[in-house]
């Protein structure tokens, strides 16, 4: 008897894929937008204390940690998570590296030309796909201060998108959602002045975001599949998602 379609390619992806884990495990201390309480926890039921169970009891907010934004972070009656299809959830993966920039200027941002390099080595970038934007600010984690990056003046610099390459990648690739590994959409420079008008933009366009990222510097810039996914609260404005990358490395990650 044939092998079904769907466990040869199962078995055929488990045998040649590498599985990146693009999340960071949550826990109370870690970096969050300042206006957020912390993450407390505790146990109701403790195997240590005797009962024949373990079970956690968490409070956060749902922007915590390796988390996604869907548009109803930012506006009023648009799509909630619950709202967001499970077609959305397994998406071609775009990585757009400007790390060589940020390591010499942490208020860099990405540019046309960043967009048009990926271009010529790997062709248009697809639409419906996942743009990952890779900082190295994921390396800082979980450090607080420095992923704020703040001077004397309380100024955080810390890279961000452009409006740009947000415009182009929405409105002329059509892609389906975005992410970066800082905590925020918009660059430091924006957010300490209380500016996120590139998350509004990317909100209002009935697109989602995962904020805050790990690993990007182990996928290779095209070629790969992320799996971005989530509990369903009805109504949910944000949650922490557990997202992971499949690649099958035949193309060498592109140094920088």
């Amino acid at each position: 008897m044939a092998e079904p379609r769907l466990w040869a390619a199962f078995r055929e992806l488990s045998e040649k894929a590498t599985r990146t884990d693009l999340t960071h495990a949550f826990h109370p201390g870690q970096p969050h937008f300042p206006a957020f309480p912390d993450e407390t926890r505790h146990m109701p039921f403790d195997m240590a204390r005797g009962d024949g169970f373990n079970v956690h009891l968490y409070t956060i907010v749902g922007q915590w940690g390796t988390h996604v934004d869907p548009p109803s972070h930012f506006v009023a009656g648009a799509r909630t998570l619950d709202e967001i299809p499970v077609e959305e959830m397994i998406l071609p993966l775009v990585v757009l590296d400007i790390t060589g920039r940020v390591d010499a200027d942490p208020d860099a941002v990405p540019t046309l030309d960043d967009v048009a390099a990926w271009e010529a080595r790997n062709g248009p970038i697809p639409a419906g796909s996942f743009v990952a934007l890779r900082t190295g600010w994921g390396c800082r984690w979980p450090d607080a201060a420095a992923m704020a990056n703040r001077d004397e003046a309380g100024v955080s610099h810390a890279p961000g998108w452009s409006a740009d390459v947000l415009r182009h990648l929405f409105e002329e690739a059509g892609v389906t959602a975005i992410g970066h590994e800082q905590t925020d959409t918009d660059p430091g420079l924006a957010t300490s002045a209380g500016d996120f008008s590139l998350e509004l933009y990317v909100l209002e366009r009935d697109r989602w975001q995962i904020e805050l990222m790990a690993n990007l510097d182990r996928v290779p810039e095209a070629g790969g599949l992320i799996v971005a996914t989530w509990p369903k609260p009805q109504g949910g404005s944000g949650f922490p998602a557990r997202v992971f990358a499949l690649h099958i490395d035949d193309r060498p990650i592109v140094p920088t």
